[in-house]
């Protein structure tokens, strides 16, 4: 009898009423936001993405931009990637910078947000309940970083054209020395066709579950305002390869390298040191010092 109450117990308490690749504790905060919406796939589609969108953007890059202001603390300006640049900030720049952002956030992304929801809602997204299991999540994200770096790479390809990078382009190439604002300081043209339709698409074609684009929409949000933020990290994605681009214009069109490899465009790149440098800080000793450029090395052999 004994036994049998053991072997009850046990049955309740392994994974046959537990789904593993889907955490309950996931569905149910999914269903509160669900619910805080009235479950409106338009609301959660347009209005929710935008807000979500709105919030990773601003956190981030303020706090950036907090740094970049006050120089504090102090010990993180030994890891700005071009060192003598934005110190101070340019004031006339940051106004210009704050404004356009301002319109994008403000007015182009709730278009676009509602843009995507139709989008949605003829692919028959899902913004419901049922969430994707935790793999169908993963294999959403991998192919969504697929088709944004070959969507990224060619449309930022083409609007470096002469006639476009002059009517479009060249406002976010004000800034040689770029700042985590900077991520989506553009011409709306250029925001819509470069960096927005790139991070949707992905998930448009998979027919994911809008919890998975949301995850992405962070990920990609934080990764591009770190590669825009003038600092190489600790512990954080690499800035060198997209911050070279900004110096030097003509490379590193990508995101991940991997376009610019088979097409050439990021050869004076690996001439450079910051080539060098592009990996993950895996400590506390900055990479201009551990590779210093070679002028440096130089002095100090003389």
């Amino acid at each position: 009898m004994v036994f049998h109450h053991v072997q009850h117990i046990l049955k309740d308490a392994t994974f046959e009423s537990v789904n593993i690749t889907k955490p309950q504790n996931l569905e149910l905060a999914w269903g509160k936001v669900y619910r805080l919406f009235g479950e409106n796939d338009m609301l959660m589609f347009s209005i929710g993405t935008w807000i979500l969108v709105m919030a990773t953007y601003w956190v981030t890059n303020l706090s950036f931009l907090a740094i970049d202001l006050t120089g504090k603390p102090r010990f993180l300006s030994k890891y700005k990637v071009q060192q003598d640049k934005n110190v101070p900030l340019n004031p006339a720049l940051l106004s210009r910078l704050l404004k356009t952002t301002g319109i994008n956030m403000m007015f182009i992304t709730p278009i676009a947000s509602y843009g995507f929801y139709v989008a949605a809602r003829w692919r028959g997204m899902s913004c419901g309940y049922d969430l994707p299991s935790i793999p169908r999540i993963l294999a959403d994200l991998v192919l969504a970083v697929i088709v944004e770096e070959i969507l990224f790479y060619y449309s930022h390809r083409l609007i470096h054209y002469p006639y476009l990078y002059k009517k479009i382009h060249k406002k976010h190439h004000e800034w040689t020395a770029p700042i985590g604002l900077t991520c989506i300081y553009a011409h709306p043209v250029e925001f819509l066709v470069s960096n927005i339709f790139p991070l949707v698409c992905g998930h448009i074609l998979t027919n994911a579950h809008l919890m998975s684009v949301w995850i992405w929409a962070v990920i990609a949000l934080v990764g591009t305002s770190i590669h825009h933020s003038g600092y190489h990290l600790p512990f954080t994605l690499s800035p060198e390869f997209h911050d070279f681009h900004h110096a030097k214009f003509h490379y590193n069109f990508g995101l991940l390298g991997i376009l610019d490899w088979l097409h050439g465009t990021d050869s004076l790149f690996r001439k450079n040191v910051a080539f060098k440098r592009n990996k993950i800080l895996l400590g506390i000793t900055p990479l201009s010092v551990s590779i210093p450029d070679k002028s440096t090395t130089s002095k100090k052999i003389k």
